[in-house]
C-alpha cells in the first residue's frame, strides 16, 4: 500500500457526512500513513499552506490532493490519489 507523503496539517473536508463514514475515512487515512493527530476535520479549511494535503470526503471514495498555490484566500490543489471505500450490501464499510 502506498503511503501519503505529507507535512503539517491534513485537511479532511466534511460536508455533513454521517459519523460512521467520517470515522471510516479517518481509519483509511491512518492506513495510508497519516497520523490521526495531524488530521483536522472541517467544512472549510483556513490558513492552508502550500504543500499540505486536502482530503475531500465522498460516500464511496476519498480524493487526496496537494495544495499547489493559494490565491485570494482560496487554494488550488492537484489530485495525488483516490482511495476507494468499500461497503457491504447493508452499507457497512468493510475495508
Amino acid at each position: 500500500m502506498e503511503k501519503i507523503e505529507y507535512t503539517g496539517t491534513v485537511w479532511a473536508i466534511n460536508h455533513n457526512n454521517p459519523e460512521p463514514l467520517v470515522q471510516h475515512c479517518l481509519k483509511k487515512l491512518q492506513d495510508y500513513g497519516i497520523k490521526k493527530e495531524d488530521i483536522k476535520i472541517t467544512d472549510a479549511p483556513d490558513n492552508v499552506q502550500v504543500g499540505e494535503i486536502v482530503v475531500e470526503i465522498w460516500p464511496y471514495h476519498l480524493d487526496i490532493a496537494r495544495v499547489r498555490t493559494i490565491r485570494n484566500e482560496s487554494f488550488i490543489s492537484g489530485l495525488v490519489m483516490q482511495i476507494e471505500l468499500k461497503a457491504d450490501e447493508q452499507g457497512n464499510y468493510i475495508d
